[in-house]
């Protein structure tokens, strides 16, 4: 077949008779749709935090602790249980603010003013006697996520705080173990022993998270630790489902199905309870 441009060395041009007449744009296209893809940034955790000023309730003093950025970072997933799953962060590192000067520690929600008498208790209880271990790393790792949030734990026991306090408390615990083993699977070093470790003290943290907010739920005004009845109980009702309790379980999504309100909600109240009805069938 002839081409476009036979004919030209008559003319002294022979080499361009094979030329591509559309070479140039061709090569335009390409480089505008490479130019279209772009590899996203991989976000570090580092980008997504930042220190924040907190005054500390209980000796006065002002001092920084690590935040997450809003809006830094997005959302991508919820587990079955309300955890939030972010990009690029595990959110739940920063949700303790830990005084370094006296050792007080509460979740952000709860950091405030305190009564007198919860002052006195944290003073003679806390911090006549906490030795905080010292930690230089740009940003919060497990073990030491574990042990502000275990501080702020007993904190909350020893001020007396609510019972809804601290069941959030053990709530986002078994968050932190679960955040920890994936963590560990993702990056290939998980033995077996450390799996079961790492379980069984969540399902104990869950199992008490329970427990404590059953129990707020008869005695607590709603909101409570920010959830509205019907979010509060979904939550109790998975809960219920992982601690085995299947019966309140079952009692608590029939409400939650009777009970107008948002459709999301009941889509995955509908979700639970198909697996309600399977576990019971299962250990009948």
């Amino acid at each position: 077949m002839a081409g476009l441009l036979d004919g030209l060395e008559s003319l002294g041009l022979g080499k361009l008779e094979n030329v591509d007449i559309f070479e140039e744009e061709k090569k335009e296209s390409v480089t505008r749709e490479a130019a279209k893809v772009v590899v996203p940034k991989t976000i570090t955790e580092e980008e997504i935090i930042y220190d924040k000023e907190f005054e500390c309730p209980i000796c006065n003093r002002k001092f920084m602790s690590k935040v997450m950025k809003t809006g830094k970072t997005k959302m991508i997933s919820q587990d079955d249980d309300m955890r939030p799953k972010y990009e690029g962060i595990d959110a739940n590192k920063y949700d303790v603010v830990l005084c370094p000067r006296c050792g007080y520690a509460a979740i952000a929600r709860y950091f405030g003013p305190l009564l007198p008498a919860q002052t006195k208790l944290i003073k003679e209880n806390i911090c006549a006697s906490i030795k905080l271990n010292k930690y230089d790393d740009p940003t919060y790792g497990y073990d030491q996520a574990f042990e502000r949030i275990k501080i702020a734990l007993a904190c909350a026991v020893v001020k007396k705080s609510k019972i809804s306090e601290k069941a959030f408390i053990c709530l986002k615990t078994a968050w932190l173990l679960r955040g920890k083993k994936e963590m560990l699977e993702a990056e290939g070093h998980l033995p077996q022993d450390v799996k079961e470790t790492l379980e069984n003290q969540e399902k104990e943290y869950l199992k008490n998270a329970y427990t404590g907010f059953l129990e707020a739920r008869g005695k607590e005004n709603p909101p409570i630790a920010g959830m509205d009845t019907n979010t509060l109980d979904y939550l109790l009702a998975q809960l219920a489902y992982k601690t085995g309790d299947y019966d309140t379980a079952s009692r608590l999504v029939a409400g939650l199905l009777s009970t107008r309100g948002n459709e999301r909600l009941k889509n995955k109240v509908l979700d639970l309870k198909e697996l309600v009805k399977a576990a019971k069938e299962k250990n009948s």
